[in-house]
């Protein structure tokens, strides 16, 4: 289980996150459905209170979600990385956390539902900090703003 202060002092120090599965429009998908994908609130969240956020989907690479390009994979993006969360299924998080210690990010965080001990022995081999099954954006409302996490919260446009 991790420990509270730890999240605290990621969600703190933590810059840039690279968000692995952030979704995108369909075509055949109406534009209110999509904005109540989890990694869209989420992504959208984190941009609101300050975190630069990167989404990597290979599947809508070029295309803009939230504002930012998406990049087809972790090794596109030329910034530094601090978080990598993950937005895919378990059994893909030992891919993922190969290539979150490959660009070098300091923790690789797998959102609530998924968990994976692969990747988490991955991670705490290569020195990255793995946090498994919590949601980034309801550990950020209830550390710092003290809230009781509400999931999904939707932002207005």
């Amino acid at each position: 289980m991790t420990d509270d202060n730890l999240i605290k002092q990621t969600l703190d120090s933590a810059k840039t996150i690279a968000m692995v599965g952030a979704s995108t429009t369909k075509e055949e998908e109406v534009i209110a459905k999509t904005r109540l994908k989890p990694s869209i609130i989420v992504m959208k969240y984190l941009l609101e209170f300050g975190y630069k956020v990167i989404p990597v989907n290979p599947f809508s690479e070029g295309k803009k979600v939230n504002g930012e390009i998406i990049v087809g994979k972790l090794e596109d993006i030329s910034t530094p990385v601090d978080i990598v969360n993950v937005f895919r299924p378990s059994k893909e998080a030992p891919e993922i956390a190969k290539q979150t210690v490959k660009i070098g990010a300091k923790v690789l965080w797998l959102q609530f539902g998924i968990q994976n001990k692969e990747a988490e022995k991955i991670s705490n081999s290569s020195g990255i900090t793995c946090i498994m099954n919590k949601c980034i954006k309801q550990e950020y409302q209830r550390l710092f703003l003290k809230s009781k996490p509400v999931f999904p919260v939707l932002l207005p446009d």
